[in-house]
């Protein structure tokens, strides 16, 4: 693996995958905070958990359908361009919030959507950085840009504690502070890869889907990270509720269970590199089906804190050889499958924050949502078995020794 990390340095253009990784943590920090301020705005708000759920649902479902559009428009306009457009968009939807507040839950609502936009970072960041390096180095190369997701546990770490301390509108304005430091690092690092493909349109991403492939792709991704980010928007709402938690206790739990997803992210496509995605995927949605099933069934607190971290770390791998299986079936289309699965996985977020509430109000708990979830892992492994060898026997992976 050392090797690996050695050839970034020779193999494509290391600036951009750095620049790649700072403009997609700081996107994802920014995506997913009213997760991590939900349960202090749903307090001055006096929303219910169905609401609540809404509220950090509403970013995920944004940026899910964002992916596309600003897929497009990166492969029409360039991704660098499309890039500092969308940051400098959320930095304005930041600064109206930081100054206004969020007087109603329709407003929250609005402020959700406008950080939509942080999340559809993804259809940039990722193709940017792939399309520097070869094959047999995607796994490596999108896990460790993908490996932003690392922002969520700053939210959850640093979000309640100020709100705390200064009120919940101040984070916002804290907020900008990162996010304009890293545009301007993205401006001076990244450098958009010499164009390899035509470009596309929206109609694209239909005649893609006509692939019953490309369908997979997207199932697999919406499970994997959306299980990711859905779990990872709701954990101070659940450690509030379920265990009676200050939000900046809760918060700190969070960011534990969501630190090791973001870190093994990277790992996973490594090992995906290595072994290959079907056995890496394998392993990780058997392994996130059955912590996931814990965590709804176990009662102490940390026991049902380390199911979660085992739950969070195998749906983080996961995405990494998602990834790396991904550009070896759609490589001339990486940037619209990219924005596909993207969507994909916003849309399982989405759903998944959003039956968590559904299922605290109706039933009181929301073991029936993480069950419920539990059962969508094992639907994708069982996935995963049916389709390898028809995948081994019919694609011809790219240059570069990359594995199925």
């Amino acid at each position: 693996m050392r090797t690996g990390y050695r050839s970034l340095l020779t193999h494509g253009h290391w600036p951009t995958l750095v620049a790649s990784f700072l403009y997609f943590d700081v996107s994802f920090m920014v995506w997913t905070m009213l997760g991590a301020l939900g349960a202090q705005i749903g307090a001055t708000l006096r929303l219910n958990p169905a609401q609540k759920g809404l509220m950090v649902a509403v970013p995920i479902l944004g940026g899910a359908v964002l992916r596309i559009i600003l897929g497009v428009i990166a492969d029409r306009c360039g991704a660098k361009r499309t890039g500092m457009a969308a940051q400098a968009a959320v930095i304005f939807a930041l600064a109206v919030a930081w100054r206004c507040g969020l007087p109603s839950f329709a407003t929250a609502l609005a402020l959700g959507l406008a950080l939509g936009i942080a999340g559809a970072s993804f259809a940039v960041a990722l193709p940017q950085a792939g399309r520097w390096y070869p094959a047999g180095m995607q796994g490596l190369v999108l896990g460790l840009a993908g490996a932003g997701n690392i922002g969520v546990v700053l939210d959850a770490l640093i979000a309640p504690a100020v709100a705390a301390r200064q009120g919940w509108s101040a984070v916002f304005g804290w907020a900008l502070i990162p996010t304009a430091l890293v545009l301007g690092l993205y401006a001076l690092m990244a450098k958009d890869a010499p164009a390899s493909t035509a470009r596309r349109r929206v109609a694209d991403y239909a005649a893609l889907l006509r692939s019953g492939d490309a369908h997979w792709f997207c199932f697999l991704y919406t499970v994997s990270f959306g299980g990711f980010v859905g779990l990872a928007s709701s954990f101070v709402l659940y450690f509030t509720a379920e265990y009676g938690l200050t939000p900046v206790h809760a918060g700190q739990w969070a960011a534990v269970c969501t630190l090791v997803g973001a870190m093994l992210r990277p790992l996973g496509g490594a090992l995906a590199d290595r072994l290959g995605g079907t056995v890496a995927l394998r392993g990780c949605f058997g392994l996130a089906a059955a912590a996931i099933a814990a965590a709804a069934m176990v009662q102490p607190l940390a026991a049902c804190a380390g199911a979660f971290m085992i739950a969070s770390g195998a749906l983080g791998m996961a995405n990494g050889a998602v990834f790396q299986l991904l550009p070896q079936r759609f490589r001339p289309e990486l940037g619209l499958m990219t924005g596909l699965v993207g969507c994909g996985g916003g849309l399982g977020g989405f759903a998944l924050a959003s039956v968590l509430g559904v299922s605290k109000s109706l039933s009181g708990s929301y073991a029936w949502g993480l069950v419920g979830f539990a059962g969508l892992c094992g639907v994708a492994l069982t996935a995963i078995a049916w389709n390898a060898a028809r995948w081994r026997s019919a694609w011809s992976p790219l240059g570069g020794g990359a594995r199925i």
